[in-house]
């Protein structure tokens, strides 16, 4: 493994020096030079490159050079610090993680926040859906890993974020047709305007489609989604952003995860999955407002309102059904101005208060057959809520230092009232939970190319109300509220430096260490059921690189590495300190290098005619996926290719593109279901897949 690895990191050095080859032979136009990007280094928007802490971007035209755009894992891959593991599994959504925190999840998100157009898409105790991110329609995404993220408050290893691409001058239609391997199918159809006399309404409307007859037995899936934004400018300085995003899956077979007995055929399903006819139905509406104001002396005031529902059911392995019926809302207010104290103090600084809540009636029972059998053995309300303050300040200290000083109180409620009672048991419970998270960070602007930063910061994260409703008994797990379950407290320190080398070269890298008390770590997993304890230690080192270079006006590469030893350091529940934490990979290597016939576009502007051509190459270590460290998934080299041709018809483009995915057709594991009771831990990744598809951009 450790050779691949190597052979990996010797093909990324090389790619410089071959592209510059290649390039001399057909043309010596100058690399495009990087262009300043503005992101939120915690609540306060600043430069990417003066921010003291990791923050990346991800443009529009990666995300749609990606893939078919179904899965944030096609665009995050050059996130150093994040793994994304496709569990090719649409019952269970992407397993995502930033720095370790969110790999123990055995479906959907975990201590990551997720925002959508500044919307929170994660409840108050930490949950989130990554496949209600409209890809097709983003215009970026942003990507925190480091200690300022603890600024959003409870599970915040980890942000992203997304934004809705603005509506352009003139009125465009834009329509995708996808097809792949598997039977996929993909179609995208969108339309943006600007209304009014002085064009200051701007509406995007996305709807795409989604279907796949799936690699292994039962993984068939089905999706459609919309994803609307209205913007309006009322004034200069007062604009309204209305968000809509609905989101609808009649079915996604659940494969299960396989025992390495099962591997032999990783195209099979688990054990009972076709039998029991195993999967999930879900929908998803979810509508927001934002206002932004602009007032004297330089003050804005933003506020945001939303409100959602989710459906959910699920038909389990066990010949049992899970479903819940969730409704959330949420209201966020702040303040933020910058001042000027003396000729070289100058002090920008923000206020807030955030409220949300979120409540589902959750209900279970017997099936057979894959269909509801008799009348529900489990039914609660679930409720979590949050009431946090924040405050943030930069203090610009001459023109060579910055310091970055934050808090945020928070309070969170977890409460369970069970409406089952002819069992003689009452599973009820509450629990509350308070915490006050600082952040501090320096940053040294050594010269105008190059940023020395220091940060420190503590967080906390709460179990979610799915970790909390089940607890042990036995090797049973038992669908009763765990009051007892503890927040984990974690303490953050990192240390990096930016460099831009030359104008179209751009050097990240950052090294941290995270000491966490309590970790929230899976205790048994069975059945489609997962319960928790809390671990009495962690810690996370671990160094991340990260390279941009445009070579020359044709060609550029993209680098990330990721190295991390995540490890329990003291003993709880039999595991020994030492042991690895499942689920997160010691190192994965990411490197990609583009070719465009035209030359790049630069961020924000529509594409270049002419043909592109990208080649990845992703490395990653093995996967442990379990707390003791006796079953792993093994590592693995994959390289994937994507073409483009790209047409200009007078106002209108057109686009052809082609994708092929493991092209050596090598047989991994994509992740690993955590602590997986019948050791079925393994979820197979896929083998060669090919795409191909048509875009057109048509003025009316």
């Amino acid at each position: 493994m450790m050779k691949t690895w190597l052979l990996a990191s010797l093909a990324v050095a090389a790619c410089p020096a071959v592209a510059q080859q290649a390039d001399t032979a057909q043309s010596s136009g100058e690399p495009q030079a990087l262009a300043p990007v503005l992101v939120q280094g915690g609540r306060l928007a600043q430069r990417q490159f003066d921010a003291p802490g990791s923050v990346h971007v991800v443009e529009g035209d990666a995300i749609r050079s990606a893939g078919p755009q179904v899965n944030l894992s096609e665009a995050l891959g050059a996130v150093p610090g994040l793994v994304s593991l496709n569990r090719n599994n649409y019952a269970q959504d992407l397993q995502i993680s930033i720095r370790g925190f969110g790999a123990r999840a055995a479906f959907g998100l975990r201590g990551l926040r997720l925002i959508t157009d500044g919307i929170p898409a994660s409840t108050p105790d930490g949950q989130g859906q990554a496949s209600t991110v409209a890809l097709t329609s983003a215009q970026r995404i942003e990507v925190l890993t480091g200690p300022l993220a603890q600024i959003y408050g409870n599970a915040s290893g980890g942000v992203i974020q997304t934004t809705t691409r603005e509506a352009g001058d003139k009125p465009e239609a834009q329509v995708m047709l996808a097809t792949g391997a598997y039977g996929l199918r993909r179609t995208d159809w969108q339309a943006s305007s600007r209304l009014g006399q002085q064009g200051q309404v701007g509406l995007v409307a996305d709807y795409s489609t989604f279907d796949s007859d799936g690699w292994r037995a039962n993984s068939a899936a089905k999706r459609t989604h919309f994803n609307g934004v209205l913007t309006y400018d009322a004034s200069p300085g007062t604009r309204i952003r209305l968000v809509a995003n609905l989101f609808d899956m009649p079915l996604a077979q659940d494969p299960l995860g396989l025992t390495a007995a099962q591997l032999t055929d990783p195209s099979a399903a688990g054990t009972n999955a076709v039998a029991r006819r195993t999967r999930k139905i879900v929908s998803q509406e979810q509508v927001g407002a934002v206002l932004e104001h602009r007032m004297g002396n330089g003050l804005q005031f933003t506020a945001r309102l939303y409100t959602g529902q989710r459906s959910n059911l699920q038909y389990q392995s066990g010949n049992t059904w899970v479903g819940l019926e969730r409704e959330f809302h949420g209201l966020g207010l702040q303040l933020q101005g910058e001042r000027r104290l003396a000729p070289e103090l100058r002090m920008s600084w923000v206020v807030g208060l955030d409220r949300e809540r979120s409540g589902e009636q959750r209900q279970g029972g017997t099936a057979s057959g894959g269909e509801k059998a008799g009348a529900p053995t489990r039914n609660e309300w679930n409720e979590s809520g949050n009431g946090d303050v924040f405050a943030q300040a930069n203090w610009h200290l001459g023109g060579r230092w910055t310091l970055i000083t934050g808090l945020r109180r928070s309070e969170v409620q977890l409460r369970s009232r069970d409406d089952y009672l002819t069992d003689g048991v009452d599973g009820s419970g509450q629990v509350r939970y308070r915490a006050t998270s600082p952040v501090l960070g320096l940053t040294w602007h050594a010269t105008d190319h190059l940023n020395v930063y220091v940060n420190h910061g503590k967080g906390f994260e709460t179990p979610t109300l799915a970790e909390a409703a089940y607890t042990t008994s036995g090797n049973t797990v038992v669908g009763r509220f765990n009051p007892a379950l503890a927040a984990a407290r974690s303490r953050h320190l990192e240390a990096g430096l930016k460099w831009n080398a030359t104008p179209s070269t751009r050097l990240d890298l950052a090294a941290f260490r995270i000491d966490t008390q309590d970790e929230i770590a899976a205790a048994l997993s069975s059945s489609g059921r997962t319960a928790f304890a809390n671990a009495t230690g962690t810690r996370r080192e671990g160094l991340e690189l990260s390279l941009r270079q445009g070579l020359s006006a044709h060609w550029r590469t993209v680098g990330a590495l990721s190295l991390i030893r995540a490890t329990y350091d003291e003993p709880f529940n039999g595991v020994a300190a030492g042991n690895r934490l499942p689920g997160v990979p010691g190192h994965q290597l990411f490197a990609s290098l583009a070719w465009s016939q035209r030359g790049f576009a630069p961020a924000g502007r529509a594409p270049r005619a002419g043909a592109e051509a990208a080649i990845d190459v992703v490395n990653r270590a093995r996967l442990w996926a379990d707390d003791a460290n006796t079953a792993s998934a093994p590592g693995y080299t994959l390289v994937n290719l994507r073409v483009r041709q790209r047409w200009a018809m007078g106002p209108a483009r057109l686009e052809a593109f082609a994708g092929l995915d493991n092209l050596a057709d090598r047989r991994t594991t994509g992740s690993v279901i955590v602590n997986q009771s019948g050791a079925a831990y393994f979820e197979p990744g896929l083998p060669r897949t090919w795409l191909l598809g048509l875009q057109a951009h048509l003025p009316f």
